[in-house]
């Protein structure tokens, strides 16, 4: 019977149990998109990593990521996650500074490891912003239970690797207290443009923090993602263009709605549609180590 090394590492905290939790399978070679599909359903997370030898020269690995429904061309969560996993499992040796070289399906993305205040924490490189479709406010309010006035800036799709809708909302609070009609913003995932929908308020709830997120993938099998790395960063490129901040470096936070708080740093160069690099970062922590007998 074939196993397969597993992790599970929760990203963007450096606390158990909390931030968002991803499964990563190392050894993935030869296994099948069916079979991987399988196992993420398994798993049953938001994300599922599986990690093989890279096909691209300059990678030192390559990574593919399963929702329980379908494949994600770049995700953030459980590729903080995957770096974790590779350094905990002795596959990867971490530096100051070292970037890991991951082939995905967007290219090779590096992710690099700072050690400084807050705290050590693991850099994506995402690739620059493409701008979608916007919607009008009436037709993504009613999927919120919000009303118009509650939508302050134009809803538009944003991807720095998986395209996302950006909602901005009025505040944290009306953040807390929305009732999503998850059938309906699925059926918009499907006539749309987008993998699914990042609503966000400008001022945290906690101390130290800029902005307030909730992240709904209904079409991907996951009803309320706690910590989103991919579209946080896209959620920093569209407050940069939309001029909504004049910082360019910004602490956003996600998860406490659903009991599992988590904190991610972003950082955006360029301004207006001149928007270079787009960097999202957080820490990890491994809660869980074994096999996985096929």
């Amino acid at each position: 019977m074939p196993s397969y090394p597993l992790l599970q590492v929760d990203a963007f905290t450096a606390t158990p149990l909390r931030g968002n939790p991803a499964a990563v399978v190392l050894d993935a070679a030869g296994l099948a998109d069916a079979t991987m599909q399988a196992i993420a359903r398994e798993m049953n997370l938001s994300e599922t990593a599986f990690v093989s030898p890279p096909q691209t020269d300059g990678a030192d690995f390559a990574a593919r990521f399963f929702t329980p429904a379908k494949e994600i061309p770049l995700p953030g969560h459980p590729i903080i996650a995957t770096a974790q996993a590779l350094t905990d499992a002795g596959r990867w040796g971490l530096a100051p500074g070292s970037a890991l070289r991951l082939e995905t399906r967007r290219g090779i993305v590096p992710v690099t490891h700072r050690d400084d205040a807050p705290g050590p924490r693991w850099i994506i490189t995402q690739p620059r912003p493409e701008w979608g479709r916007h919607y009008a406010p009436e037709l993504v309010a009613p999927l919120l239970s919000v009303t118009l006035e509650d939508i302050v800036s134009p809803p538009q799709t944003v991807s720095t690797g998986t395209p996302q809708l950006m909602i901005m909302v009025r505040s944290p609070e009306l953040l807390d207290s929305l009732h999503p009609d998850l059938g309906g913003l699925e059926r918009l995932t499907f006539e749309g443009d987008f993998f699914s929908i990042h609503v966000f308020a400008l001022s945290g709830r906690a101390s130290g923090t800029d902005v307030y997120a909730r992240h709904f993938a209904p079409a991907a099998g996951v009803t309320e993602d706690p910590v989103t790395g991919s579209a946080s960063g896209a959620m920093g490129a569209y407050l940069v263009r939309h001029r909504r901040i004049s910082t360019r470096s910004l602490i956003a936070e996600q998860g406490a709605s659903v009991g599992r708080p988590g904190t991610v740093f972003i950082e955006v160069t360029g301004d207006g549609d001149e928007i270079g690099a787009v960097r999202v970062g957080g820490q990890a922590v491994t809660v869980l180590r074994g096999e996985l007998m096929l």
